[in-house]
């Protein structure tokens, strides 16, 4: 066992995936002498050599169709958006073609990739380094989504995205990349896409989140315990696809459900997770299924404003409490 930060666990399972398979490789702006923006990828550049640590141009379409075509020839790229906010650049070339090779050839080709970098708000980074844009992606068949809360699962569920044979999109939120410290197995490990993880147990109420909702989310359940409320905080870990049993299984144990994210309230994730309730634990509901998300805007330059902007742990015990009162 050993002591890790998120952002260190991450380059932990490029390192060890890089060392155990050699088709796979690293491709991204400044990921190569420099080491990444956030030096996630520090060190690999001197160990793998230039023609496994490619040094690109700033082109994420380029990025995304050069790992594309790796892909499809028995290759397993790692493409690294330096900020995830420009992941719009290659929006084309993931969900036309990455995302629907696999079915236009009738389940004969695989696109093995991953595209991966830093997500979300509260750096003071404005609004083209702070966008959570995960709902984008989670509407097109044959992607999976990714946003880990923890370093454990950062590890794991990034070893996982890689030797997955789908176009994987890996959402690792900045603000969690030195904060967040665990101690995880020396040992081999992956965590499986497609199940969340029950964060805390509860009883009376059942919060569904993910990224760095998570931390914000379990702060919030320990007040709410002076309140009298237990609270359970599922953390999806995948949105796509989405483990419905673990989340379909709390509410009808506690009978009341609160959605927590980043993202801009409307037309985020949050209003689907909302809809299967509606759809499939109507008669275990107690109460209306309550979204705690950001604001219907950019996001603010302005630390003050980002503050106002983003959901905190008073906003979510706020409206927990309304939500048990119901």
């Amino acid at each position: 066992m050993h002591e890790v930060t998120f952002l260190g666990a991450i380059r932990e399972a490029i390192g060890e995936e890089m060392r155990r398979d050699p088709s796979v490789f690293v491709l991204g702006e400044d990921v190569g002498v420099y080491g990444g923006a956030f030096k996630v990828t520090d060190g690999f550049y001197k160990e793998f050599g230039a023609q496994r640590v490619i040094d690109t141009p700033i082109s994420e379409s380029a990025i995304v169709g050069v790992a594309i075509g790796a892909a499809i020839k028995g290759m397993r790229p790692i493409a690294e958006m330096q900020f995830m906010d420009f992941i719009s650049c290659g929006f084309d070339q993931i969900v036309n073609e990455a995302a629907t090779y696999r079915y236009r050839y009738g389940g004969n080709l695989s696109v093995p990739m991953v595209v991966r970098g830093p997500s979300g708000g509260n750096v003071h980074g404005g609004l083209f380094h702070s966008q959570s844009r995960e709902a984008w992606f989670t509407q097109v068949a044959g992607l999976k989504v990714v946003m880990p809360a923890t370093a454990y699962d950062a590890k794991g569920l990034l070893k996982a995205s890689i030797r997955d044979n789908n176009p994987v999109i890996f959402f690792e939120h900045k603000y969690l990349y030195r904060r967040v410290k665990e101690t995880i197995p020396d040992d081999d490990y992956i965590v499986p896409l497609g199940k969340a993880r029950i964060a805390s147990e509860g009883t009376d109420l059942t919060i569904i989140t993910w990224g760095a909702m998570v931390q914000h989310c379990l702060s919030a359940a320990e007040l709410l315990e002076e309140d009298a409320l237990n609270v359970e905080v599922i953390d999806l870990r995948t949105l796509l696809p989405l483990d419905k049993t673990t989340i379909l299984e709390s509410v009808k144990k506690t009978n009341r459900a609160m959605i927590v994210y980043e993202a801009p309230r409307t037309g985020g994730y949050g209003g689907e997770i909302a809809a299967i309730l509606a759809e499939e634990a109507f008669e275990y509901l107690d109460a209306p299924v309550v979204r705690v998300a950001s604001v219907d805007a950019h996001v603010p330059f302005s630390p003050p404003l980002e503050k106002y902007y983003l959901p905190n742990v008073t906003d979510i015990v706020e409206s927990a409490r309304k939500l048990a009162k119901y």
